[in-house]
């Protein structure tokens, strides 16, 4: 019986073949094929003033500018000092489908990241069934019956009859395979999945940011309109003062028509002005309420102008021009992009090398169900498996050079990003100094406008004029208050934009992108 015993060397041969041919491909591909780094960030200036374009007036001083910045914009928004502002924005942020849509993409780049990073381990599966199976009496399974019959004793005819009779067959056992990921394919899938996923978070951000900034410029620019509206209303009620007086002198004899005339059609124009702001007010009003998800005139009582506080501005405190490109939606969104381009190389040229699989197998098999746990029903299998690119006519390689070209050009586009934030904060910065400056002058010749009213109220008091130029005063100190007005909510909103322009918001540098855009998807 030892005779005819199978021997064992070829297999063990074989084993130890497959295993010195797994660790020779391991020894040689361990590094992977080379990917480009990414370039460098830039280096940013030592002071804001240093990359700054136009006249130096234009500049603001370095003291302000080196001024530590807050933690975010949430924050920044709050320094404002008004309640309604962080209200609005809490509404317009809960109420937001493009912020919902924003997470959803978050939460989605989640889900595909984890189902990347499932294929870095072994997939091991469990399987069973059982079959009702009939042979063919005319198949394959009967020419061994006919080769090895030949003229024999036994009836062929029965045997194969009996063979196709239908019988189960039990199965019960469990499949594992891993793929040894030598050139890094694996890896670079999941360095390209979470890139999707930071690219989404700051595209979340950079519509949080959006949202918030565009709330808070329409806030402003309604409080500045309303200012505006209350000082045309009482150069208005002067003017109509000065109407009635003017009239009084005609019909006396004292004035010429012409004066009244004059001051008339100058009420009728004022009347004008004091409808297109509210016009305006009414505009500014309607997207406030579309941007919190209102319908329109849901936001008119909440912001009635008799409610408004006064403006105070917080201080600008840009913070460190180091921290723009690390604050900055859009740049996070451009690298993020920039490494999916280059995981994208990495995958593409583990292509071109031979991808190796371990897999195994055990498992029962029987055709009676008392005999599937039996040990003699057991069957397995085990061994590599290699999968070689030979030829594809250069698909492979053409595929590394355009995923090449695709980070080349993902870079460039990162670059642009980056340059255009510098433009963007520069442009916010000179555009807030200008309308500073604007504001101080308005400012002044409103106090001049005062001195000039007070001057005129003591001379009527005194008897050495009448009314009119008291009424002239009064009315040149309103227009001036209004101008006063507008410049400060041209200012703020000045402001508004260099806080977008900065782009913190908070969550980019700290990582803190959990909060989620509203309730119902936090609910998810």
């Amino acid at each position: 019986m030892h005779a005819f015993a199978p021997s064992r060397a070829p297999a063990r041969a074989t084993a130890a073949a497959a295993i010195a041919c797994l660790i020779a491909l391991v020894s040689a591909g361990c590094a992977g094929p080379a990917v480009a780094p990414s370039p460098s960030t830039p280096s940013p200036p030592a002071t804001w003033r240093d990359w700054h374009a136009g006249d130096a007036s234009l500049a603001l001083p370095d003291a302000e500018l080196a001024a530590s910045a807050p933690a975010s914009t949430a924050e920044r928004w709050a320094a404002f000092g008004d309640p309604l502002l962080a209200r609005l924005i809490d509404q317009a942020v809960a109420a937001s489908p493009d912020l919902q849509l924003a997470m959803l993409r978050v939460l989605e780049a989640r889900a595909s990241e984890t189902t990347v990073s499932a294929q870095h381990g072994p997939q091991v599966g469990a399987r069973g069934g059982v079959e009702r199976e009939r042979l063919s009496e005319n198949g394959s399974a009967t020419r061994l019956i006919n080769v090895i019959g030949g003229s024999g004793p036994f009836d062929k005819q029965a045997l194969i009859a009996a063979l196709a009779q239908p019988f189960d067959v039990w199965q019960a056992g469990f499949d594992a395979s891993w793929e040894l990921d030598l050139w890094g394919r694996v890896r670079h899938a999941e360095e390209l999945a979470r890139a999707q996923t930071d690219e989404q978070r700051a595209l979340l951000q950079q519509a949080r940011l959006t949202l918030s900034a565009e709330i808070a410029r329409g806030y402003l620019e309604l409080r500045a309109t309303q200012r505006q509206r209350m000082e045309v209303q009482a150069q208005a009620a002067s003017g109509r003062e000065t109407e009635r007086l003017l009239d009084a002198q005609r019909r006396g004899g004292l004035a010429d028509e012409t004066l009244l005339l004059r001051q008339q059609a100058a009420n009728t124009d004022l009347d004008a002005r004091v409808l297109a702001l509210r016009a305006q007010e009414a505009a500014t009003l309607n997207r406030l309420a579309l941007l919190c998800g209102q319908r329109p005139g849901a936001l008119d009582t909440m912001l009635a102008a008799t409610d408004a506080p006064p403006l105070a501005l917080p201080p600008l405190a840009p913070g460190l021009p180091s921290d723009l490109v690390r604050h900055r939606p859009d740049v996070a969104a451009a690298e993020a992009r920039l490494a999916q381009a280059t995981a994208g190389v990495g995958i593409a040229t583990a292509d071109l090398y031979p991808r190796i699989t371990l897999g195994a197998s055990f498992g029962t098999e029987a055709l009676h169900t008392g005999d599937v746990a039996d040990w003699g029903s057991r069957q397995w299998s085990v061994g590599p498996a290699i999968s070689l690119p030979i030829f594809d006519h250069g698909r492979r390689r053409a595929t590394v050079g355009l995923r090449t070209l695709q980070q080349r050009e993902a870079a460039t586009a990162w670059q642009q990003v980056v340059l255009r934030a510098w433009h963007e904060v520069d442009d916010a910065l000179a555009a807030y100094q200008a309308d500073r400056l604007a504001l101080a002058s308005a400012q002044e010749k409103s106090h001049r406008a005062d001195d000039t009213l007070s001057l005129a109220r003591a001379r009527e008091a005194g008897g050495l004029t009448d009314g009119l130029p008291t009424l002239d005063a009064e009315r040149g100190a309103a227009e001036a208050r209004r101008q006063v007005a507008e410049f400060e909510g041209r200012l703020a909103t000045r402001l508004v934009a260099v806080y977008k322009a900065l782009g913190n918001d908070g969550s980019l540098a700290s990582n803190s992108d959990d909060a989620p855009a509203t309730a119902d998807v936090s609910a998810r």
